[in-house]
């Protein structure tokens, strides 16, 4: 066999031998545990994956596959934006856990891409393929590649982005309220005193690589851009502090290096990608342009709602940093936004400067909701359930609360 084996030219050797298989993510090494499952069983997407991997293996081409990538992340989102806005099946299918919850939908999705690393093709697939499969499935499974604004003056167009669930080492059982609001109210017409306004939303991964790569300015740029379905208003959302609401006036371009969910830290001024609009030379803070002073003063739920002016900077001509209560001073370097410096900081500083280098002239900015906490006697993630009532009650008032916010903001937006 030795022998046999020498003869062969080396080209053919190279020309017929399979691309490797990647590893499975941190994320995807997740999945396993016994909380992800149970999440994906109660939730009813315990099937998502398994049918996904199926008919992924009935593949004979590369375009069927990326056909199928798309078309079946796309029918993960719809179903799980039906599930939060009471469609679809009872819950004899649908499962038991409330219907508000975003979780099923984070670890279905990692089911998916899970599918596309452990497939074994039919056919040649080289890495950089199968990489843009799992894009494909991650693009269309956020309701990034669907975002579907209205045309015409009669109704105003929003755009609110949430997040996945993070920290999940230290409890896979967590939840992202911002997740939640964009399940619950994507493809919803909300009634203001202005008129009518249609949201769209999508979600995105708590990942640093993701945001370096574009993913932000690729969903938003063609909505920014002008045209008849031009956005009217957008506002990036995720989880902050607890108790309360945060409308975010400054945001900082810098990365903080807070582990994101694939276990990575970056600690760097936020990089532009190249090929999208930008602002040059590069500024160090961007502002919200989100009507603060009417969002904070509404009544729109039981949680406080803040006009954030808090950045931490490095002054001109110094080299420490300094918190400033009221905002960044002529001169200096950002080290934290208002919403911080990790990844929520970084969407509201990518979507501002996107916003800034078209001359969109529309409110934008970033919201903070209060964070998600389990009930009393559930805080242990060690003994813990999934859910429980106030869990879910607090969820509920989260959500609520940004579908009014929301409202407050689109009836206060002033648009050409």
């Amino acid at each position: 066999m030795a022998t046999a084996a020498a003869v062969v030219p080396t080209t053919a050797v190279a020309a017929e031998a399979p691309a490797p298989r990647p590893s499975l993510t941190t994320e995807e090494q997740r999945l396993s545990g016994p909380v992800p499952q149970e999440i994906l069983r109660r939730g009813g997407f315990a099937d998502a994956a398994p049918d996904f991997a199926a008919a992924l293996g009935r593949t004979r081409t590369l375009p069927q596959a990326q056909r199928l990538a798309t078309d079946e992340g796309r029918r993960l989102w719809r179903r799980a934006v039906d599930r939060a806005q009471g469609r679809g099946p009872g819950p004899e299918r649908a499962g038991d856990l409330s219907r508000d919850d975003d979780r099923p939908l984070y670890w279905a999705r990692l089911g998916m891409t899970r599918a596309v690393q452990e497939w074994k093709p039919a056919f040649r697939l080289s890495g950089a393929q199968r990489t843009e499969l799992t894009g494909r499935v991650e693009r269309s499974s956020r309701g990034q590649d669907t975002l579907d604004l209205p045309a015409g003056t009669q109704v105003k167009r929003v755009v609110i982005t949430g997040f996945d669930p993070f920290q999940l080492d230290a409890d896979p059982r967590r939840s992202n309220p911002s997740g939640a609001a964009a399940l619950a109210l994507d493809g919803t017409t909300v009634d203001t005193p202005a008129g009518p306004a249609r949201i769209e939303a999508a979600v995105f991964p708590v990942r640093w690589a993701d945001f370096a790569d574009g993913t932000v300015e690729r969903t938003l740029l063609p909505h920014f851009r002008p045209g008849p379905r031009r956005v009217d208003l957008f506002t990036t959302i995720s989880q902050g502090r607890p108790g309360r609401f945060d409308v975010e006036r400054t945001n900082g371009a810098w990365r903080g290096g807070y582990p994101d969910n694939a276990g990575v830290s970056r600690t760097e001024t936020v990089p532009v990608p190249p090929g999208v609009p930008t602002v040059r030379p590069q500024p160090q803070w961007t502002s919200t342009s989100l009507p603060y002073a009417a969002m904070t003063a509404a009544a729109t739920g039981p949680f406080p709602v803040h006009d954030n002016t808090e950045v931490t900077e490095i002054p001109a001509g110094a080299t420490e940093p300094a918190d400033r209560p009221d905002g960044p001073t002529p001169g200096s370097t950002a080290r934290a936004g208002g919403g911080g410096d990790y990844l929520s900081n970084e969407i509201a500083y990518r979507a501002t400067l996107l916003r800034d280098a078209v001359r969109l002239p529309v409110p934008g900015g970033h919201l903070h909701t209060p964070v998600l906490e389990f009930g009393r006697g559930n805080a242990d993630p060690a003994t813990g359930t999934v859910t429980d009532p106030e869990f879910v009650r607090n969820r509920l008032a989260i959500v609520a609360q940004v579908r009014s916010l929301t409202v407050v903001a689109a009836a206060n937006a002033r648009t050409p």
